[in-house]
C-alpha cells in the first residue's frame, strides 16, 4: 500500500482466489470427464470402425463371389446347351440378366468369343455396347489377360459407375461388367467412410461416385500405401492423411480379385460429441464463474467498506486524532474489531494525555522511554555532556516582581531555553529555581561523545541568540533585561532512575556533573556567558572560536582544570556571524572585563582559586 491507496483490494483477492478454485476444480472435472469419455469414445470408435470394415469387406467379397459363380454357371449352362436350339440359349441368358439386373455384360477377354449383353441395362443408362471392345483392349494388355482374377474400374470408360471382374475359365479369361449399386449402401458416407480399391490403388467403389468416375488412383494415400505394403490380411491403426488431419483407418484384403476394403473415420468427427460436451462444460464453468465473481464482489463490499472506515480512522489516529466514534454493525469479527479499535483509540488518547502531562513535568524523551520500559533499572555508566545555566541576579529581579509575574517571566524564559535544548537533541534533566540542567548522551545519544558535546555547545549558542531576542523588548523594573551563564563539561556519569519506591526521576550524577555546575558559576567573575572545560574542548575545540581562561583549581582535584570561553563557531575560514573575540562578546553581553587580580569567587565555600600566570 502506497500513499494510502490499496493496490490489491480484498474484493480483488477474493475474486482471484474463488476464480482460481473454480477454474481448477471445474477444469479438473472437465478434463477428467473429457479424458475418460474420450477413452471410451475411442474404444467404441475403433470397435465400430473395425466392425464396419469387416462387414463391408464381407459383403463385397460375397457379392463378387456370387457374381463370379453365377457367371460361371451361366457360361457352363450355355456350353451345355450348345448345339441345341439357339432360342433356349437366348432364353437362359435373358433369364440370368433378369435375375441379375446389375450385370451389364459377360464378355471373353480375348477375341473370338461370344459376348452376352444386358440390352436393358445399356438402354436404361443410355450406354453404347460398342464401348465394351475398347475397354477390353485397354485393360487386357500384358499379363492382365493371362487368366488372373482381378477387378478394374470401368466407370471412366462408360460414364456410369461400373466394375469389371476379370476371372479365369478353361477356355480363357472372361470378364463380367456389373454395377456396384447394390454395394453402395455398404460403402455409405458418414462418420465411417468405406471404399474399395484394387491392387493398383484404383478407387473402385466410393460414396462419392464422381471420384470413381474420374478414375481416381489412391496409391499415394498414406493408408492405402500402408495397406499395399502390409503382409497382414487386416489391420487397424491411426494415420495422418494427405490433408494433415488425424484418421482412424482399418483395411481388409478380399480373398478374391486382389482388392481391399478400407474404412476410415476422422478423429475430429469421432470426438465431435466429446468436444461439444467439453465446450458446454466450459460455458457452464464461465457462467458459474461470472455468478461467483458477482456474488463475491458484492459480498466483499461488506468486508472492505468497514475496513476502509477503519483504515481512515487509523489514518486520523496517525495524525493524532485518537478519539474515534465508529458505529459497529452486526455481530461478526469486523464489528468486534471495530469495537476494539474504538477502545484502542481511547487508550491511545489517554496514553497521549499521560505522556503529555508526564512530559511537562520531566522530559518527553524520558517519558516515552519510561512508558515503554526502555529505561535501565538502577543505573548505567554513560559518557555524556552536562549543561548548567543560571540567571544572573535572579534574587534581586524576583524581589521587584509579584509572584505571578515571576512565574510568567520564568515560563517565557524557560520555554525559549528548553526549545534550544530539544532542537539539538538534549534532554532537560531538571529545573532548579531559575537554573536549567540538561544532558546530551543520556538516555539518548547522537552517536558519539563528540557529537553530543557539539550539540550541547550549539544549544548554548542558540540560547545566547534566543536571550538576545528575549531582551529586545524588555527594560525597566517589571521587564528587566537578564543575563545568564552556561557551564558545560563532558565526562562519565551514572544515569538512571533515582528516588524512592513512591517517587523516582531520571537523572545523571557524578563528578562530571559537579564540575559542570561549578563551571557555570565561573561565568560571573570571569565576565563570560559560556564556559566549557578542557574535557569538552578536546572533543569540539576545532569547531569553535574560544579563548582560554586562567586554569581553575577545583576543590577535591589535584590538577588545575583548563577553562575556555566560547565566543562563536568557526565559519570555514570566513568571518563568523557575530562576535569573533572575547572583547566583542563582552560588548554584546554588556559585561565589563573583570580585574583578575581582584576576583574573589564564592569566598565562603572556597570552591575555586584562580591561578596567577
Amino acid at each position: 500500500m502506497e500513499n494510502g491507496k490499496v493496490r490489491r483490494p480484498i474484493g480483488v483477492k477474493l475474486v482471484g482466489i474463488i476464480s482460481v478454485l473454480l477454474l481448477v476444480s471445474l477444469g479438473a472435472i472437465t478434463l477428467l470427464v473429457s479424458v475418460m469419455v474420450s477413452a471410451d469414445v475411442r474404444i467404441t470408435a475403433e470397435d465400430n470402425n473395425f466392425t464396419i470394415n469387416l462387414r463391408s469387406a464381407s459383403e463385397a467379397e460375397t457379392a463378387l463371389a456370387t457374381i463370379q459363380s453365377e457367371t460361371l454357371l451361366l457360361l457352363d449352362t450355355l456350353d451345355a446347351l450348345s448345339g441345341t436350339e439357339a432360342f433356349l440359349a437366348q432364353t437362359t441368358a435373358a433369364l440370368f440378366f433378369r435375375r441379375n439386373p446389375d450385370a451389364a455384360a459377360i464378355v471373353p477377354a480375348a477375341d473370338g468369343g461370344a459376348s452376352l449383353v444386358n440390352e436393358a441395362f445399356f438402354a436404361a443408362n443410355g450406354l453404347d455396347p460398342g464401348r465394351i471392345d475398347g475397354f477390353i483392349r485397354s485393360e487386357t494388355a500384358g499379363s492382365e489377360s493371362s487368366g488372373e482374377l482381378y477387378l478394374r474400374n470401368a466407370g471412366p470408360a462408360f460414364g456410369v459407375p461400373l466394375l469389371a471382374l476379370f476371372f479365369p475359365r478353361g477356355d480363357g479369361a472372361w470378364l463380367v461388367l456389373f454395377s456396384p449399386e447394390s454395394l453402395a449402401g455398404t460403402f455409405g458416407a458418414g462418420a465411417n467412410l468405406s471404399f474399395l480399391v484394387n491392387d493398383r490403388g484404383d478407387l473402385l467403389i466410393h460414396p462419392d461416385d464422381s471420384l470413381s468416375l474420374a478414375g481416381t488412383n489412391m496409391a499415394a494415400d498414406p493408408f492405402v500405401k500402408t495397406m499395399r505394403e502390409s503382409a497382414a490380411e487386416n489391420l487397424q491403426t491411426t494415420y495422418t492423411g494427405e490433408d494433415g488431419k488425424e484418421y482412424l483407418g482399418a483395411f481388409r484384403k478380399l480373398a478374391l480379385a486382389n482388392a481391399a476394403v478400407i474404412t476410415t473415420a476422422e478423429y475430429a468427427v469421432i470426438f465431435e460429441g466429446v468436444a461439444a460436451t467439453t465446450r458446454r462444460n466450459l460455458y457452464l464453468t464461465g457462467a458459474v464463474l461470472c455468478i461467483a465473481v458477482l456474488f463475491i464482489w458484492f459480498f466483499s463490499r461488506s468486508i472492505s467498506t468497514p475496513l476502509k472506515t477503519l483504515a481512515a480512522a487509523a489514518e486520523r489516529i496517525k495524525d493524532g486524532e485518537f478519539e474515534q466514534n465508529l458505529e459497529t454493525k452486526g455481530n461478526d469479527e469486523i464489528a468486534l474489531l471495530t469495537g476494539r479499535f474504538v477502545e484502542m483509540g481511547r487508550g491511545l488518547a489517554e496514553r497521549e494525555r499521560l505522556r503529555d502531562t508526564f512530559g511537562r513535568f520531566t522530559n518527553t524523551v524520558i517519558a516515552e522511554k519510561a512508558m515503554k520500559g526502555e529505561l535501565a533499572l538502577g543505573g548505567e555508566t554513560r559518557r555524556a555532556t552536562i549543561f548548567f545555566s543560571d540567571i544572573r541576579s535572579f534574587t534581586a529581579i524576583s524581589e521587584r516582581l509579584e509572584p505571578s509575574e515571576v512565574v510568567g517571566f520564568l515560563n517565557d524564559y524557560m520555554t525559549r531555553m528548553v526549545d534550544c535544548v530539544e532542537k539539538t537533541g538534549g534532554v532537560v534533566d531538571k529545573f532548579i529555581g531559575d537554573a536549567v540542567m540538561a544532558v546530551w548522551g543520556a538516555p539518548v545519544s547522537a552517536g558519539s561523545p563528540a557529537k553530543d558535546a557539539f550539540n550541547c555547545v550549539k544549544a548554548a549558542l542558540l540560547m545566547r541568540s534566543a536571550l538576545h531576542h528575549f531582551n529586545r523588548d524588555r527594560g525597566g523594573d517589571k521587564k528587566p533585561r537578564i543575563r545568564i551563564g552556561c557551564g558545560i563539561n563532558t565526562g562519565d556519569v551514572v544515569a538512571g532512575q533515582i528516588g524512592s519506591s513512591r517517587r523516582m526521576e531520571y537523572t545523571v550524577i557524578g563528578d562530571a556533573v559537579n564540575l559542570a555546575s561549578r563551571t557555570e558559576a565561573l561565568n560571573k567573575p570571569l565576565g563570560t556567558d559560556i564556559l566549557i572545560t578542557e574535557n569538552t574542548w578536546a572533543l569540539v575545540g576545532k569547531y569553535l572560536i574560544a579563548e582560554e581562561m586562567p586554569p581553575i583549581t577545583v576543590k577535591g582535584k589535584e590538577k588545575p582544570v583548563r577553562m575556555f570561553a566560547v565566543i562563536n563557531f568557526r565559519n570555514n575560514g570566513e568571518p563568523p556571524k557575530g562576535p569573533a573575540t572575547l572583547p566583542e562578546l563582552r560588548r554584546l553581553l554588556d559585561s565589563p572585563a573583570p580585574d583578575m587580580d581582584k576576583v574573589n569567587v564564592n569566598a565562603e565555600e572556597q570552591k575555586y582559586k584562580i591561578q596567577a600566570d
